[in-house]
């Protein structure tokens, strides 16, 4: 990997972690129309500790809050009944699926969910899906009034994200919406949700995004590094501008971004411009 290919996956890493475009998807497109390969899903993984980092770092207070009360709560019956309690259990609850899928499908999704066919179809279809959530949804329920059965679907959606151009982010705000959460309120459970699957996705890749055998560019740790390190700035500042965006503005932008960018690649595919796999 060139420190250019470092930098620039870096960048494209932290600025589409928590929007609802797909991060993984733009790292595969944007490996192949600029560098010619993929990057691979490891490569994707470990940046995204740098995202997550930033969703640690923006939300300490209520994650130490959730964590403090969840474990006190364990032995002390009188706390069991607040949100903070019950949060904890829906994170832990929700994270199960994407492990599951994870572990279960863990070599296609480094290989045949990586072609291009595959990412622009699964971008311009769950475009349509989202645009019909943000219409139908009433948005009447706030996230003082989320559930188990909301914990439980939503990380249902994020598992979906396991293939690039579906979106962690878009698929839980979708699912969100179709319950009647609020923008808000689903995107603020999807940055916690998301903790415990990219933190553990992306210790468990480390090895795999050094390793030569399995092809593609590979990177230094240097620019793994700084690669991370940019996806953490750039994700910080993503964060806060989501959660203003979101609560005054509809999902619809990103809608026709993704089925622009989609049709995009299905076209550069359909000329030979860039290679499927």
């Amino acid at each position: 990997m060139s420190w250019i290919e470092a930098i620039v996956l870096g960048i494209v890493q932290g600025l589409t972690e928590f929007l609802p475009v797909s991060s993984s998807g733009h790292l595969r497109i944007t490996s192949a129309i600029f560098f010619d390969q993929d990057a691979g899903a490891s490569f994707t993984a470990v940046t995204q500790l740098g995202t997550e980092a930033a969703v640690l770092l923006y939300f300490a207070k209520d994650i130490w809050r959730i964590t403090r009360v969840w474990v006190v709560g364990i032995w002390d019956s009188s706390v069991r009944s607040s949100l903070d309690y019950r949060m904890g259990w829906y994170v832990i609850i929700g994270s199960i699926p994407i492990g599951l899928f994870g572990f279960l499908f863990k070599d296609q999704i480094r290989t045949a969910a990586r072609n291009l066919w595959l990412v622009a179809t699964t971008l311009i279809v769950f475009a349509f899906v989202l645009a019909f959530a943000e219409y139908w949804g009433r948005q009447t329920r706030r996230i003082e009034n989320f559930t188990l059965r909301d914990g439980v679907v939503m990380g249902f959606a994020q598992a979906m994200a396991l293939i690039p151009g579906v979106s962690r982010s878009g698929g839980t705000l979708t699912a969100g919406l179709f319950l009647n959460l609020t923008r808000e309120a689903a995107a603020r459970y999807s940055f916690l949700l998301a903790i415990p699957a990219v933190v553990m996705s992306g210790i468990f890749s480390l090895p795999d995004v050094f390793d030569s055998s399995g092809g593609g560019s590979i990177p230094t740790p240097a620019q793994m590094i700084v690669a991370t390190v940019i996806a953490f700035g750039l994700g910080y500042a993503s964060i806060a501008w989501l959660l203003r965006y979101v609560a005054h503005h509809s999902l619809y932008v990103f809608v026709l971004y993704r089925v622009a960018l989609g049709s995009l690649v299905l076209a550069l595919l359909g000329t030979g411009t860039i290679a499927a796999t």
